[in-house]
C-alpha cells in the first residue's frame, strides 16, 4: 500500500487523508452515542470499521512524515471537521429517549395532558406547588425526534412554562414504548 501512495501526486493523498479521517471521526461519534445510549453491539460494529480506517490513515501520515508535515495539518483539519460533522449526524439521527418535565399552572396541566395524549405520548402528571399557586408537573419519556414538536405544544398552552429535558437510556415497560 505504501507504494502505492507513493505514486499517487501529494495532492491526492492530502484529500484522501481528509476525506477519510473525517469519516472515520463522524464514526467514532456515532459510536460513542449508541455505546452510551445502551446499543453496544451497533457500537462494536462501527467500532471494527472505524479501527481498521484509523489504522490506514494514521499509517499514511507516519510515512514520511519528516518529508512531509503537511499531512499531520491536513489530518488535524479533518478531526476537527470530522467531529463537527459527526455530532451533526447524530443531531439529526436524534437516536434514543429523553425525559421532558414540564412544570405548568395547575390549569392547564389537564388539558396539556389530553393534548399530548392525542399526540400519541404517555404523559404521568404530578400536583405540585409553586412559591405563589398551585402547579402541574408533566413527565413524558419522548423519542429525540420529538423534541421540538412537543415544546411547542407544551409552550402553546403556558408560554412561561418551566421545562427540562434529559437525555435518558432505554426505557423498559410503560405506555407506547418499544422495550419490554
Amino acid at each position: 500500500m505504501s507504494e502505492i501512495l507513493q505514486s499517487m501526486p501529494s495532492i491526492v493523498v492530502y484529500f484522501l487523508i481528509f476525506f477519510v479521517k473525517i469519516i472515520e471521526v463522524s464514526m467514532a461519534t456515532l459510536r460513542i452515542v449508541l455505546i452510551t445510549k445502551g446499543e453496544k453491539l451497533k457500537g462494536a460494529l462501527i467500532a471494527f470499521f472505524e479501527v481498521i480506517l484509523w489504522i490506514l490513515i494514521a499509517a499514511t501520515v507516519l510515512t514520511d512524515i519528516t518529508e512531509d508535515p503537511f499531512k499531520v495539518v491536513v489530518y488535524a483539519l479533518a478531526f476537527s471537521i470530522g467531529s463537527y460533522l459527526g455530532s451533526m449526524a447524530e443531531n439529526r439521527l436524534a437516536l434514543g429517549t429523553v425525559n421532558i418535565e414540564a412544570i405548568v399552572k395547575k390549569a392547564q396541566g389537564k388539558p396539556l395532558s389530553i393534548a399530548l395524549r392525542e399526540m400519541g405520548f404517555a404523559v404521568t402528571s404530578v400536583d405540585a406547588y409553586g412559591r405563589d399557586d398551585r402547579k402541574e408537573i408533566l413527565y413524558m419519556h419522548v423519542p429525540r425526534k420529538n423534541i421540538s414538536n412537543t415544546v411547542k405544544v407544551i409552550r402553546s398552552f403556558q408560554s412561561d412554562v418551566v421545562i427540562t429535558i434529559n437525555d435518558i437510556r432505554p426505557v423498559y415497560g410503560g405506555y407506547g414504548l418499544l422495550r419490554k
